[in-house]
């Protein structure tokens, strides 16, 4: 067995043509760039960039509206359908499950019809899974629909973050890669506010509507230079570039190195199991898989699906509102990581971050477990309810600030080109994998023992904090290229 490259000249090229068009951008640049000086060539291609990452993150926003609805629909939707608990459950952990398969084929269907390929064939079944729950008549039709939206969520997971990091330029590369999970918490928190007002057939009508604005507009982007090269597209390799980087901005050097790059690692280049065995290869796929599913082994989807229960169990009123404040701090804590990440670098924040979350659920443990031995409207027993509160709500900063964003931006930057495909794939089935754990177990844990919960996610956060100290690199500040033959 073995990683092949799939792609290849065997007449598949004009296959992929249709998603190659940049819409009106080229032809603007043709006749603009001889008004235009180098300073604003440079002013305008940093715009370029940026509108490019807005729109492919209306994919991640749709990621976290899905990821965000079962929480403020819980009681409403178990008490229209008549579902029990443990079905429920099922209903918010199936998304994981059809975000597997879609992670499986999320890297070869990335690679075959480019990144933009990937998001419009993504986007269809989020539409349809959205509104058979809206029309939903028993369980069913629910389960229907979670599994089409998972699927859509899986290729979007792994599209959107490597599509960032192969159009930003070097010094914005942190921070625009950070925008994939700052665009997950802004669909949570709409989906926590608009839970509040909304019945929930309603509320899943509005959660096409990102992937209904995404289709047309990714006729407006150019798609990835990287990807364009890797495929012997030189000529839309070099415009798809020269409109990332302005139109008078030489990119002479940058063209050479991805060119060298990709000549590096041949098109039809096999790389076997027994080749995984050089550090090139198995270190980027360790670090890449280890930190992705560590993400989630944190519970940090047993959480975010689940807050209003867990908010209603430490004792507070209106747990629907204060799932909505959890998902604008959260929000806020992303904002500051996606400034902080080219500056203070990955390995940092994830060190923090990591300490941060230990730290909290811990807190959150011990309350839980005191809380169950102290009689319900004393002193103390109030105080562990606003202790346990102010736990989950610094689990949450604590997660944003790194092992929620900066794991897929390592993964999208560390990757060989030459397995990027598969093994991206790989990472992000795992990932996947141990979020459907997570939160097919998360409610019924809950309901067991919250105390042991959170003490059991505080340990895999301890894991979390060791495999970065020993294995995690920093890459701030280096290109796509250097990064890869620094493995080597």
């Amino acid at each position: 067995m073995s990683f092949r490259d799939e792609s290849s000249d065997d007449g598949r090229g004009d296959l992929k043509k249709p998603f190659l068009h940049t819409g009106s951008w080229y032809r603007m640049g043709s006749r603009q760039s001889s008004m235009m000086g180098s300073g604003n060539s440079i002013r305008d291609g940093a715009i370029s960039v940026v509108a490019c990452v807005m729109i492919v993150a209306l994919g991640p926003i749709q990621f976290g509206f899905t990821a965000g609805y079962s929480s403020p629909t819980q009681s409403a939707i178990i008490k229209d359908l008549k579902l029990s608990v443990s079905e429920f459950s099922w209903f918010g952990s199936l998304c994981n499950v059809g975000a597997m398969v879609g992670a499986i084929a999320s890297g070869q269907i990335s690679e075959y019809i480019g990144r933009k390929g990937s998001l419009m064939i993504a986007a269809i079944p989020n539409i349809i899974g959205w509104l058979s729950i809206s029309f939903a008549k028993d369980s069913s039709f629910l389960y229907m629909g979670r599994l089409l939206e998972g699927f859509g969520v899986g290729i979007i997971s792994y599209t959107v973050p490597v599509y960032i990091a192969e159009i930003a330029p070097q010094s914005m590369r942190g921070a625009l890669g950070s925008v994939n999970q700052l665009s997950v918490t802004i669909g949570i928190m709409l989906a926590y506010l608009l839970g509040l007002f909304l019945h929930w057939r309603v509320l899943a009508v509005l959660g096409t509507l990102p992937c209904l604005i995404l289709i047309p507009a990714l006729f407006f982007i150019p798609e990835s230079p990287r990807w364009l090269a890797k495929m012997g597209m030189t000529d839309d390799f070099e415009a798809s570039l020269q409109v990332l980087r302005g139109f008078d901005t030489d990119i002479s050097v940058e063209v050479n190195e991805i060119k060298r790059s990709v000549a590096s690692t041949s098109r039809r280049s096999t790389v076997r199991f027994r080749d995984l065995k050089q550090r090139r290869y198995w270190f980027p796929l360790m670090v890449g898989i280890g930190l992705l599913m560590l993400q989630q082994l944190s519970g940090v989807n047993g959480v975010l699906f689940y807050s209003s229960t867990i908010f209603a169990a430490a004792g507070i009123s209106s747990s629907n509102a204060a799932t909505f404040g959890l998902g604008a701090v959260q929000v806020i804590a992303t904002a500051v990581s996606t400034w902080l990440v080219d500056k203070a670098g990955r390995r940092v924040l994830l060190i923090i971050s990591s300490s941060i979350m230990i730290c909290s659920l811990l807190l959150v443990s011990i309350s839980f477990f005191v809380k169950d031995q102290t009689s319900s409207g004393t002193t103390l027993y109030n105080v562990l309810s606003i202790l346990s509160v102010v736990g989950v709500v610094c689990m949450i900063i604590g997660f944003s600030l790194g092992m929620g964003p900066i794991p897929w931006v390592i993964m999208s930057e560390i990757l060989p080109i030459n397995i990027k495909g598969l093994a991206g794939s790989v990472a992000t089935l795992g990932n996947w994998l141990f979020a459907w754990v997570i939160t097919m177990t998360a409610n019924l844990l809950l309901q067991s023992s919250s105390g042991g919960t959170f003490l059991i996610y505080a340990v895999m956060s301890i894991g979390a904090l060791v495999f970065t100290v020993l294995w995690v690199p920093e890459t701030k500040g280096r290109t796509l290229e250097e990064i890869q033959w620094s493995f080597r």
